[in-house]
């Protein structure tokens, strides 16, 4: 995601998520609980981002805060 502050992790991070629940994928890479957002970014110009797994399955959400998928791995952290 252009302009993200910093990189929580070098690689993504692999997350089951339940069929209709929602996520909140953390913007700034500050939040302690990565790769989801727990309010750290308050006050500056980060917003999370919203996944809404439509099945059960395994999913890898973006360690690096420069993805072009936003909260989903897309592998633009081998280029950094």
């Amino acid at each position: 995601m252009p302009g993200a502050s910093g990189e929580a992790a070098a690689t993504p991070f692999a997350v089951d998520v339940e069929k209709s629940k929602d996520y909140y994928w953390c913007a700034c890479g500050l939040g302690k609980s990565q790769p989801f957002c727990d309010g750290t970014h308050k006050g500056g110009e980060f917003v999370p981002a919203k996944y809404g797994a439509d099945k059960s399955t395994s999913v890898y959400f973006c360690g690096c805060k420069q993805c072009k998928n936003g909260a989903l791995y897309d592998g633009t952290h081998k280029g950094l």
